[in-house]
């Protein structure tokens, strides 16, 4: 039975990819507030990694399901999935850290006091990834929806508790304070855990090296977007005040010395 050479073009109606993707409804929510074409870069970039942001979160809520189960393979799958999500979010930078402060400038009062630092995604994306703190809240008051599943997520364990009850349950040493603290803190390193993971990289297991690996990609990558985030940041607007009224430049250089996962880059200093 031969196969069709032309693709089929008639569907009686909507296509089946417009169906599952929706590209219609994509294509109607940039909508520009200056009349210089730059800002429809700018603002379907934006939009790019708000997408982004919330497949990495599905991707590391999956993780952690996954990690629950005592399922490492199946979570190191996921994590370096996840892992390449982060490299494509780091990329949609480029464009934006080649605008000159006078490109950037034709558009910038458009944002008015908009800026990526109020995105409830991303602020999931961190409390995700250990970075917890109740102030952060702050800004989605307005927002019930997005404030109520921010202030769950404050209060549940992070990707990285998840692995760490994994390797208590494996029988490592891992404190159960460590488990048991305020999971609404931001995760604070423990030399503990430190010599944990230390151990895992000096022995054989293949399954938990790959977890400490792909779990190192994931904060080496998200490192690396934050520091191309101040880097965009410092070409584009130099020092100036940031759109959402942060000290811009020094906001983003602080962000940028807080490392996740840290004990997985001090263990090795002990291997």
């Amino acid at each position: 039975m031969s196969c069709p050479v032309s693709p089929k073009l008639d569907f009686g109606g909507t296509t089946p990819y417009e169906d599952y993707v929706h590209a219609s409804v994509l294509h109607t929510l940039q909508q520009q507030w200056s009349k210089d074409p730059r800002e429809m870069s700018f603002l379907v970039i934006t939009q790019v990694m708000e997408l982004y942001f919330g497949l990495l979160c599905f991707e590391w809520r999956q993780a952690q399901t996954e990690l629950r189960a005592d399922d490492l393979r199946a979570a190191v799958r996921t994590l370096r999935r996840s892992d390449l999500h982060l490299q494509a979010l780091s990329a949609a930078w480029r464009p934006i850290a080649r605008m000159t402060p006078t490109e950037f400038n034709s558009f910038r009062d458009a944002l008015g006091e908009g800026s990526g630092f109020q995105s409830g995604m991303y602020r999931e994306m961190e409390f995700l990834l250990g970075e917890k703190s109740a102030s952060m809240l702050v800004p989605h008051r307005a927002v019930p929806a997005m404030h109520a599943q921010l202030e769950e997520s404050l209060a549940k364990p992070s990707l990285y508790d998840d692995v760490l009850a994994a390797l208590k349950r494996r029988g490592f040493a891992i404190p159960q304070e460590i488990l048991d603290r305020d999971l609404t803190k931001a995760y604070e390193a423990s030399s503990e855990v430190e010599q944990v993971w230390a151990e895992i990289y000096r022995g054989d297991d293949r399954d938990l090296l790959e977890l400490g690996e792909a779990l190192t990609d994931i904060a080496e990558e998200f490192a690396r977007w934050r520091y191309d985030h101040l880097l965009a940041t410092r070409r584009s607007m130099g020092a100036k005040v940031g759109t959402g009224g942060s000290a811009g430049v020094a906001w983003l250089e602080k962000r940028t010395q807080r490392a996740v996962f840290p004990e997985l880059w001090t263990a090795r200093s002990y291997v």
